[in-house]
């Protein structure tokens, strides 16, 4: 009998079943891991760092308790303090500009219907600022004055963001920007006057607005490039402009200042990977810059002066984020996440040229020399492009004939970066490589690079993975019996696409939140993400009947590969009813499916006690399916 496992708030129910904690490591020559997952999903991060107004605390999120909350801490070091209590998940974190309140951001159930708090910074007090649990709010910065805030939400359509101000004292609120389709406020200007508000037509085309607040008008920017991004927008001390990170007219993100007057936009600084993050300094003196180089972070502080820039070199090989100037400019805080390193907060002190872990999150008791830094990889696909991938080898057990997990990012214009994960460390210690590629389409590499599997070359990302397995067992790293696929959101869709098009190749398969049918994922995906995701994908006016060819529901009846699929009940964005179809397909047939069901998740697993479940099950599931083979 099929396993299948719903989970309701704290009660499970399992049929058919039941979820181990560990590999049973029972092949010869494969270790069973030094710890269970458990202790792996209990490593901890923090991140989304913000400075209070005097620059002597840093507020920031970690997941502690379960799900992230704000906590903070003394820019000194020492021990932190919790300041919000609650079993959903905080997303949103960030200070006044001038008094000891932070605003925050929180879901219910992994929906993403994000409602807006306002926290006294001693924790004493709680002030919901929107109370709309229907409507999606999205936070865009505090008046320089403090008095207000600036928010993005779509009241009265589900698909159009309209832009809004509160009043944070009376709670009164204006609106001040109506235009159609998903709209995200990008800043304030010095003044308090402007705010900068970027639409996003698709996932890689977006248009700039002036808004006027006093004036309740606003403008389109030109920018002189029919198809390009714009983020991290800072506004210059003096209000003539800001600095922004674009790809207006190149192939890859670079940093840029538009002047308003002009309205010239000037590329200031161009290198040959891809710029992404950018922070400038309260003065106005230093920019603070990440560049991702094959997917690790490198950050760079730049005097806007002499235009030199230079490298922070004494820093964890990773993923930096969430770059955060301190009120006098001296000190910028951001996360650091890496392969052998959970996340957490570092600060760098530009004067001395010298950076230092701000907080420590825990680990589990799991040493630093038991994790494992991935080979970075290329190989060629079937049409000669090179592909680069991650390859998480295991220190024991030997380095070839290797069982292997290969791993695919959703997106599809993600990345496969080195950030901690719980799963491939752990499979990694029981003995299992785990292979994680980043197919054409995949952000990092340039606008060339991620249109690569727009529309009719879709299934040709489908193909790059079987071209990376083919040279995993050719180069003698993974035996061909004991291979596996996992993804989440879009790397579902791609679990899906492997185990109907190459059925043959797998051992086993694990599909989480992923699309089966794209039509019905157009027709119920949140509306405001519809005409996002069409310009990827295709349209249903347009590209109906190429969607139906490509979604694996119609190729169900090719499935020979045991699959586990896992969901969460919430999912305003690959709704349930994808996995719902192609479990019923499976079961019609008599296939093997186990499916996990999460009542109170949305995309992805927020909750500590969920992710223990259902990582248990999939180490499981992969001993049963892979490591017993």
């Amino acid at each position: 009998m099929p396993v299948e496992i719903r989970c309701i708030g704290d009660i499970r129910v399992f049929r058919g079943g039941g979820a181990s904690s560990h590999l049973k490591g029972s092949v010869v020559g494969v270790p069973r891991s030094t710890f269970d997952i458990n202790r792996y999903l209990n490593v901890r991060s923090a991140h989304n760092p913000t400075f209070s107004p005097d620059g002597r605390q840093v507020a920031f999120l970690l997941d502690t308790t379960g799900a992230a909350q704000v906590w903070r801490v003394s820019r000194e070091g020492g021990w932190p303090e919790q300041l919000s209590f609650s079993s959903e998940r905080v997303s949103t974190v960030a200070y006044s500009p001038n008094d000891e309140q932070i605003v925050f951001g929180m879901d219910a159930g992994g929906n993403e219907r994000e409602q807006l708090f306002l926290l006294f910074s001693d924790g004493s007090e709680v002030r919901q600022l929107t109370d709309h649990p229907d409507v999606i709010h999205r936070f865009g910065g505090w008046s320089g004055d403090g008095r207000y805030v600036a928010f993005a939400a779509n009241r009265n359509h589900p698909v159009h963001f309209h832009v809004y101000v509160q009043d944070v004292v009376t709670g009164d609120e204006t609106l001040v920007f109506e235009g159609e389709g998903s709209n995200q406020v990008e800043g304030w200007s010095p003044d308090d006057r402007f705010l900068i508000v970027r639409r996003a037509n698709a996932s890689f085309d977006d248009d700039l607005f002036l808004v006027d607040v006093q004036e309740g008008s606003s403008q389109q920017l030109e920018l002189g490039c029919t198809e390009a991004v714009y983020s991290d927008i800072q506004w210059a001390p003096s209000g003539e402009g800001f600095y922004l990170v674009t790809n207006a007219d190149r192939d890859l993100r670079r940093i840029a200042y538009y002047e308003l007057a002009s309205g010239v936009l000037s590329y200031v600084l161009e290198m040959d990977w891809e710029i992404e993050g950018l922070r400038l300094s309260p003065r106005g003196d230093r920019l603070a810059y990440l560049v991702n180089v094959d997917g690790y972070s490198h950050l760079f502080i730049r005097d806007t002066g002499s235009g030199e820039s230079e490298q922070v070199t004494d820093l964890p090989p990773g993923v930096y984020g969430d770059l955060a100037w301190s009120p006098g400019g001296d000190e910028l805080a951001f996360k650091v996440d890496g392969s052998r390193d959970n996340a957490n907060v570092w600060l760098h002190d530009v004067p001395s040229g010298q950076s230092r872990q701000l907080t420590f999150a825990g680990t589990a008791g799991i040493p630093r020399e038991s994790l494992v830094e991935p080979d970075l990889v290329r190989y060629e696909s079937f049409d000669g492009l090179s592909i680069p991938g991650f390859l998480y080898r295991p220190q024991e057990g030997g380095d070839e004939n290797l069982p292997v997990v290969v791993e695919i990012h959703g997106g599809p214009e993600g990345q496969r970066r080195v950030n901690f994960n719980p799963l491939t460390q752990y499979l990694v210690n029981c003995g299992v490589a785990v292979f994680a590629p980043n197919v054409r389409g995949s952000a990092g590499y340039g606008k060339e690079y991620i249109h690569m599997d727009d529309v009719e070359k879709r299934m040709d990302t489908v193909r790059d993975i079987r071209s990376g397995v083919e040279w995993m067992v050719a180069e003698g790293i993974a035996d061909p019996d004991r291979l596996a696929v996992m993804g989440g959101s879009y790397g579902g869709f791609m679990v899906l696409a492997c185990i109907t098009e190459y059925p043959d190749l797998w051992a086993a398969a694990i599909d989480r939140v992923g699309i089966a049918n794209f039509v019905t994922f157009l027709e119920n995906t949140g509306p405001w993400r519809r005409h996002l995701r069409e310009g990827e994908y295709g349209s249903l006016e347009h590209d109906y009947d190429f969607l139906v060819s490509i979604s694996p529901i119609h190729k169900a009846d090719r499935i020979q590969t045991p699959l586990l699929v896992i969901h969460g009940a919430n999912d305003p964005r690959v709704p349930v009813g994808e996995t719902e179809q192609i479990v019923k397909a499976i079961r019609d047939r008599g296939g093997a499916v186990e499916y996990l069901l999460f009542d109170d998740e949305g995309h992805g697993l927020s909750k500590l006690a969920n992710k223990i479940t259902a990582h248990s099950h999939t180490a499981d599931f992969l001993d049963r399916y892979v490591l017993t083979r």
